[in-house]
């Protein structure tokens, strides 16, 4: 049997494993929580618009998001520099709520996610080293990402029924998407339920920055999504002043018209074709890999995969990357989208390598 690095044997230090139990009574809940509020005391973890840049880290992380035309902001974010007080690990996050109540579900899933993903991850990893036939030496890529992507799918249900069961979030007709991406060390795990999009900035042989689309936009009319729906009696059609937006409705009922086919909340259509299960993907990130935008559909609605990374990467300060996306984004809407409500548009730029001393900065910064 292989061996556990020091990282794995100081986690488990860390948890008190107790197998059997779901990760809402996972005792590790505890300490995964704890190492958040010290994150956020030592200004490692950002939930608001800013950067952050920690020393001896190569990563660096900037974040921005604008109320659109709707009402209240429903996206919201989170980036956690050295993940569970692990020092090659970091988790970015962006939710997309939507719905009467969509803002507190969508600060609920982002509230709870880390820290469930956390304590599965550990429990996983524990159970994972009392298998006497894995080497956990012989394949380290393969049994990594299984790893990662068992604990995301056990964490995305477990949040799901939390959030079905909380008595203060009436989430039957209101949910939030979530795109999150683990960086640990040269790999990425990447998790997508809905239709928020990351794209990676990588560099081709002749020079030039190419991106890279790592997930899967979620809509209801893509053919496998569509006929679990179907199957489930659900329906799935556009509305005549929306030609082209497919959406979700129930059996019998013009409602609820959800524009994605995967969601936390939305209770009222889990039982036709709705989920929450996510697509986890990997990424082994080499030299040529420059950067990832994780963004909400008010993004990608006007901006292509091209464009987005030709603005963060011609951005001269990359604290301000973010910013710039969503800024580029709000004018796209208005010259693309006359006389339609502009969405709310939230992105996060994740960079992978270490920026010219011109650009060092060793702060977290959020504006006022």
């Amino acid at each position: 049997m292989g061996h556990f690095s020091s990282m794995f044997y100081g986690l488990a230090r860390s948890f008190s494993i107790r197998k059997g139990k779901n990760s809402e009574s996972c005792a590790g809940r505890g300490a995964a929580e704890a190492m958040a509020k010290e994150a956020k005391r030592n200004e490692m973890i950002l939930r608001s618009s800013g950067f952050v840049n920690v020393d001896s880290s190569n990563n660096f992380a900037a974040v921005f998001s604008k109320r659109g035309e709707k009402g209240v902001n429903q996206d919201c974010a989170i980036v956690w520099e050295e993940f569970g007080c692990q020092a090659d690990m970091m988790f970015c996050g962006i939710f997309d709520g939507h719905g009467p109540w969509g803002h507190f579900v969508a600060k609920k899933v982002r509230e709870s996610m880390p820290s469930s993903l956390l304590c599965n991850w550990q429990e996983t990893l524990a159970e994972a080293s009392l298998l006497p036939d894995i080497d956990l030496d012989s394949d380290k890529k393969t049994h990594r990402f299984n790893i990662w992507k068992h604990s995301y799918v056990k964490t995305c249900a477990a949040v799901d029924q939390e959030l079905e069961q909380h008595r203060q979030i009436d989430s039957f007709y209101s949910g939030t998407t979530a795109l999150t991406i683990v960086r640990q060390g040269e790999f990425i795990m990447v998790a997508n339920v809905g239709d928020s999009r990351a794209v990676l900035a990588t560099t081709s042989e002749d020079g030039s920055l190419v991106p890279v689309q790592l997930t899967v936009d979620f809509k209801p009319n893509l053919p496998y999504e569509a006929e679990r729906i179907i199957q489930c009696k659900g329906r799935v059609f556009c509305l005549e002043d929306e030609p082209g937006v497919h959406r979700v409705w129930l059996p019998n009922e013009e409602c609820p018209g959800l524009a994605m086919s995967r969601a936390f909340g939305d209770y009222c259509v889990k039982d036709y074709g709705l989920i929450s299960v996510p697509e986890v993907t990997q990424r082994h990130i080499t030299s040529r890999d420059q950067f990832v935008v994780l963004a909400t559909d008010g993004v990608w609605d006007v901006i292509s995969n091209q464009e987005a990374i030709q603005i963060v990467s011609s951005t001269p300060n990359r604290a301000k990357s973010a910013k710039r996306l969503v800024e580029c984004a709000v004018h796209a809407w208005k010259r693309k989208r006359k006389g339609i409500a502009m969405d709310d548009i939230s992105a996060i730029c994740l960079f992978f390598h270490s920026s010219p001393l011109s650009q060092q900065v060793h702060a977290v910064a959020t504006p006022k």
